[in-house]
């Protein structure tokens, strides 16, 4: 339970408390915990929203990180449904990350609350908030956008966001400590059955990888020989059109031995969309790395599609980790879809359907 009494199981109807209770939860940098509250968020401000999942879990992604693909922990936060960061206060990154909520920063909601009750939510509530900040303002609050200059040659702006403080507001898990897949079932975030798949799918892996002869699941080997350079595909996808995604055999043929094309890694998690019909919903080209808060412009095709992530259900070492990364396609994993009458069903991705 959460310091408010909140509880972030998901599909429970929450509201997002107004501006000023919210700046009085964070310390001068705009964070609570460690974590930063960012003007993108400012929007959801007084609108009700049902939690998506409880945020108990997530992952590091940031590379030569000791703990990169590792699962960390993360006390009172959930994931609010469809909720993602639109970059805008950032430089206009795509990564389309999903928002971390401090159940400090939300209301729960009652079936018996009236819309007068409601009105005088979104005016404000003028009691005390309940947090441990020290107060922040809008200024200091759209400063903490940008990170520290450093000193050195480089002069390129840098910035700061819920994914680059990411560790900063939580604390590492160990793959082998029960605790945090016990909380992964009665949080709610996943049901039994899955629950039981997936940790049985772990259990195997672990078993495989014992022996370097051994395959894990799903395997994935590239095929693409040392010194080959990976193919590119060039189909100008646009967002809106849709694209069935390549056959597992195809993509093998086209990444390395490092599961890569032209520098772009081909996930495990990604394995279960292959064959299947989506969305295009956007092109990338520049995207904040996590580990310096630079931006990078992406100079070769990158696309996400709507409504395809990381389930965390395949990955070694965060098991059922939330954070719902969009998984990022080269063209030449891809091929458009002319006749939408014989397009297959989309089937839901995985880590929407973790709870159910």
């Amino acid at each position: 339970m959460s310091p408010n009494g909140l509880s972030p199981r998901p599909g429970n109807w929450v509201e997002v408390k107004s501006q000023q209770e919210i700046l009085a939860t964070l310390d001068a940098r705009g964070c609570l915990d460690g974590l930063p509250f960012m003007p993108e968020m400012l929007q959801y401000c007084g609108k009700r929203f049902r939690v998506a999942t409880s945020a108990h879990k997530s992952c590091d992604t940031k590379a030569g990180s000791v703990t990169r693909g590792k699962a960390l922990g993360m006390k009172d936060a959930v994931h609010l449904e469809a909720l993602r960061c639109d970059g805008q206060a950032h430089g206009g990154c795509q990564a389309g990350c999903l928002l971390y909520w401090k159940t400090v920063w939300l209301k729960p909601v009652s079936n018996g609350d009236s819309a007068a009750d409601h009105r005088r939510r979104r005016l404000g509530d003028r009691s005390a908030p309940a947090g441990v900040g020290s107060g922040c303002t809008m200024d200091a609050l759209a400063r903490a956008t940008r990170a520290p200059s450093v000193e050195g040659p480089e002069t390129d702006e840098r910035y700061s966001c819920q994914a680059t403080d990411l560790p900063r507001a939580t604390t590492p898990l160990q793959w082998w400590d029960p605790r945090h897949y016990v909380k992964d079932l009665t949080s709610g975030n996943i049901g039994l059955l899955k629950f039981v798949r997936y940790v049985a799918i772990a259990a195997y892996n672990v078993v495989m990888r014992l022996n370097w002869r051994g395959r894990p699941y799903p395997y994935v080997r590239g095929l693409v020989r040392g010194g080959e350079k990976t193919p590119s595909v060039k189909l100008d996808l646009q967002p809106g059109e849709l694209v069935q995604v390549r056959s597992k055999a195809e993509i093998m043929r086209t990444i390395d031995a490092d599961q890569r094309n032209r520098g772009l890694w081909f996930d495990g998690e990604m394995v279960p969309f292959c064959g299947e019909t989506h969305r295009v919903l956007r092109r990338v080209e520049r995207l904040i790395d996590e580990k310096t808060g630079r931006m990078i412009k992406l100079s070769n095709d990158c696309i996400i599609l709507d409504g395809v992530w990381c389930g965390g259900c395949l990955s070694r070492d965060r098991l059922f980790c939330t954070r719902s990364i969009y998984s990022y396609w080269r063209e030449a994993w891809l091929k458009r879809v002319e006749d939408v009458k014989q397009v297959a069903p989309v089937r839901e991705p995985i880590s929407s359907s973790l709870s159910r």
